[in-house]
């Protein structure tokens, strides 16, 4: 073998219970399919059969979960298999089943909540593996002890969950083939009740759409996303609708015939074709997402068809009044209008225009007024008492004039003497001298009284 000839392969193996890895292969050409190999492990060797090569296993490494889990640096296939390593795996093989009886018992004995679901050994007899199914978490420390100590070799204990035992044990669906999981599919996604009930299948009994794992079959969405889309094209059912005939209720969809079943008022069916349907209804009743999926083979084979539905509305005629001279109304409706249009395409309004420059005279200003200094008023006249005009009861006696001198009182309601002066221009003396409060009870109080309304000047 010269040096030029060998290269490194990538090959996709396969352990038991549809285990598989990507390891790579030295050699002139890959190994064909289903070819016993020894390969590389965490502890020791083990024994695989090749599962894929060449561009396969490329795409499949690419696109497959322990595809893209695998490490940077693949381990390497040690070699291929000898017919007396072959004869070990088998053997192997069938002890299994008799160590995966002994774990039962022992499970059994500690009275474990578990269910053992395979047991694997490894190659060169350095690691057993068991598999188990639990609804809730398990304490198994015990029962790897005593494993261990039966078989001298070291015991792995993986929790697995139903889909995946029913993977790992292979089996017949109700389809009467293969179960996928085991047979081609990549990886086990999980499956909703709605994949169900979009492609009308009764959800009343579990049984008729759950598979042999006791969950939803897989094979529940593979079709799922046909069903969607093409009933979109449809009304919904117990939709009312407007036909030639008049209001008729959506009673069926038929997707694979393309038929409609609608039903009057007065009970009487009839189905017709969904094109019929959308000749009768103008074609524009249908919401968009209920059109036909546009044919992508080729852009001349393709034919746009107008969508009126989304045309913009007509716009009303616009009223030749200035905007000022318009009803409210009228005002309110061409602003929102304009509010909805794009900015670009919103009509400009026109600058209001500048105020003409008016020519008003200067007011002439005042000459300054003469001030004339406020007569001396003497102390005691300044101190007067102030509760002349009030009754002995302490109201208001109605009169509007001081009772001494008859001044009219101010605006503040203060009497100014003969002489001083009295306005804004006063003294502060002279606004303050005379000033009246009415007290809590309507009463008058003077600054010297004594309590609410008493009218007795303070001695």
């Amino acid at each position: 073998m010269t040096a030029a000839a060998v290269a490194t392969h990538l090959v996709e193996v396969e352990f038991k219970g549809n285990r598989r890895a990507f390891y790579t292969f030295t050699g002139e050409a890959a190994p064909s399919v289903r070819t016993a190999v020894i390969v590389q492990v965490e502890r020791g060797e083990d024994f695989a059969r090749v599962h894929a090569t060449g561009e396969l296993a490329e795409k499949r490494k690419a696109g497959t979960t322990h595809g893209k889990a695998s490490p940077d640096r693949l381990p390497e296939i040690v070699r291929i298999a000898t017919k007396q390593e072959i004869d070990t795996a088998v053997r192997l093989r069938a002890d299994e089943d008799a160590v995966r009886k002994a774990a039962i018992e022992i499970v059994r004995q500690l009275k474990l909540d578990m269910k053992v679901s395979d047991a694997e050994w490894q190659w060169d007899r350095r690691r057993l593996t068991c598999y188990f199914t639990a609804e809730e978490r398990v304490d198994f420390r015990q029962l790897v002890r005593q494993l261990e100590k039966r078989f001298s070799t070291r015991v792995h204990m993986w929790h697995i969950g139903v889909r995946d035992e029913a993977r790992r044990l292979d089996g017949v669906g109700r389809c009467g083939r293969q179960f996928c999981s085991s047979s081609w599919l990549p990886e086990l996604r999980p499956v909703k009740s709605s994949s169900a009930k979009d492609q009308r299948l009764s959800t009343l009994n579990p049984a008729q759409i759950s598979g042999t794992c006791g969950r939803l079959m897989c094979c529940l969405r593979y079709e799922h996303e046909f069903y969607v889309h093409s009933r979109k094209r449809f009304p919904k059912e117990g939709k009312i609708i407007t036909t030639a005939v008049g209001e008729e209720k959506v009673a069926h969809n038929d997707i694979f015939r393309d038929l409609v079943t609608l039903r009057d008022a007065a009970g009487e069916s009839r189905s017709i074709p969904l094109a019929q349907l959308r000749r009768e209804m103008g074609d524009t009743s249908l919401p968009i997402e209920d059109e036909s999926p546009v044919d992508e083979s080729g852009p001349e084979e393709q034919e746009l068809v107008p969508l009126t539905r989304n045309a913009a509305p007509a716009t009303p005629p616009k009223d030749p009044r200035p905007r000022e001279q318009r009803p409210r109304e009228q005002r309110a409706r061409d602003e929102r209008a304009r509010e909805q249009r794009p900015r670009d395409q919103r009509p400009q309004r026109p600058p209001a225009p500048a105020p003409a420059p008016t020519s008003t005279p200067a007011p002439a200003q005042r000459p300054p007024a003469a001030t004339t200094p406020a007569p001396h008023v003497p102390p005691a006249q300044l101190q007067r008492p102030i509760a002349a005009d009030l009754d002995a009861d302490g109201a208001d006696d109605g009169d509007d004039t001081d009772e001494e001198d008859g001044t009219p009182p101010t605006a503040d309601g203060s009497a100014s003497p003969a002489g001083v002066p009295n306005g804004p221009n006063a003294g502060g003396e002279g606004r303050k001298r005379g000033r009246r409060r009415r007290g809590r009870r309507g009463g008058r109080r003077g600054r010297g009284g004594q309590g609410g309304g008493e009218g007795t000047p303070s001695a």
